[in-house]
Formats: structure tokens, C-alpha cells, sequence
């Protein structure tokens, strides 16, 4: 039941952040994003061309309080993430994807301040879910797995008004190791996956 847990603790987490009493400069931030996923491994063997510059697109809603410190619920999606069209690559066939749910931790420096025209480096940190569906892999079986990850990173984010601006993200991604029965049992385990995600992105600032 890891994926329940996982969920459960997500929820909560934003249960909490959201009964907190906000500061007066508080801000709210959805941004809309798509970039890329490269220099993937899988049990520490290099995955080659097959997670190379794979289209990523997703979403992160972040909270911003009074000083530098925040919140950040983050969703990522790569359709074709295992596909590859070099024959020197594992022989992936049919839908290989995967999707991310985080939960971050977020320290940000405003500068230029909190409202209006600004820039906001920050960091992230976080766990969550890491899900990968791969259908009929080496044409022998599929791989279907829900596990524990991590993620950690960070970006800049560009105030253009009070409520628009752009924002540039560059994070990597690791599963935490499941026990696997090994190779002798054709368990194609995916527990070691990694690997980085660049985005870019609108940004539509909220502040209460």
C-alpha cells in the first residue's frame, strides 16, 4: 500500500499548508510548463537515446510565504519516455511513460520584492510518487510499478506584473530502491530509475 501512503501524506501536507495562517504577502503560483527529459538511468546503466530529450509537460502550484521559505505541489508527465528509435538501444516497444507527483520544500529570494516586476531564484526539494508504465517490454512481459522517489533542483522565476511572468526549472529525479528477485526471474526492475527534467514555462502569480 507505498501508493497510499505516498497520497495520504501528500494530502495532508497540503492540508496543513493550506489551514496555515498566510502572511499578508503571501503568494500563490500556478505555472503551466513543458521542456524535456535527458541523461536517464535505470539501475545505474545508462539508458543511451531511449529517455534523451523526451517531451515532458506538467504543472507546479507553489506558496510563497512572507520571507523565503515555501511549498510546492508538482506534476510531471513524459508520454514516450522509454521509446527510442536507435536500434542500439533497449528494445522498448509500445507505451513507455512516466509520471511524477512532488511534494517540495521551496527556498526563494524575492528580488525587486513581492509585487510587481522581479525575478525569484529558488531551490526545491521533495518526495512523492514516481510512476513508470512500460507495455511489452523486450516483447516478453510488462513493467508496471509505482514507487517512493525524490527530486531535487531549482530555477528562476521572472515577474513581468503583479500577476504574469516566466518561469525556467531544471530538477533531477531518483526512485528509492525496491528488492528485486533478480534477472533470473525476468523481473525487468524498474527501481533504479533516474534521471533529469528541464522546463520552461507561464507563470500566474496569486498574492493575498
Amino acid at each position: 500500500m507505498q501508493v497510499r501512503k505516498i497520497i495520504l501524506g501528500s494530502v495532508t501536507a497540503l492540508a496543513l499548508v493550506a489551514a496555515a495562517p498566510a502572511p499578508a504577502s503571501a503568494d500563490w503560483t500556478f505555472s503551466p510548463f513543458i521542456g524535456s527529459t535527458f541523461n536517464g538511468e535505470l539501475n545505474d546503466v545508462d539508458l543511451n537515446q531511449s529517455t534523451q530529450n523526451k517531451l515532458s509537460w506538467g504543472g507546479s502550484l507553489m506558496w510563497m510565504g512572507e520571507g523565503i521559505a515555501g511549498f510546492e505541489v508538482d506534476f510531471g508527465y513524459t508520454p514516450d519516455f522509454f521509446f527510442s528509435d536507435n536500434d542500439h538501444d533497449v528494445d522498448f516497444i509500445g507505451d513507455g511513460n512516466v509520471t511524477t507527483f512532488m511534494v517540495n520544500a521551496v527556498i526563494g529570494v524575492p528580488i525587486g520584492g513581492d509585487r510587481g516586476a522581479g525575478i525569484r531564484p529558488y531551490g526545491t526539494v521533495g518526495l512523492g510518487l514516481v510512476r513508470q508504465r512500460v507495455d511489452e517490454v523486450i516483447d516478453v512481459f510488462d513493467a508496471d510499478r509505482n514507487s517512493l522517489g525524490f527530486n531535487v533542483g531549482g530555477g528562476i522565476m521572472g515577474m513581468f506584473t503583479d500577476n504574469v511572468g516566466i518561469r525556467g526549472d531544471l530538477r533531477w529525479f531518483r526512485q528509492f530502491s525496491n528488492n528485486s528477485d533478480g534477472l533470473d526471474d525476468l523481473d525487468f526492475d524498474l527501481s533504479g530509475l533516474s534521471f533529469w527534467r528541464g522546463t520552461v514555462g507561464v507563470t500566474f502569480r496569486f498574492g493575498s
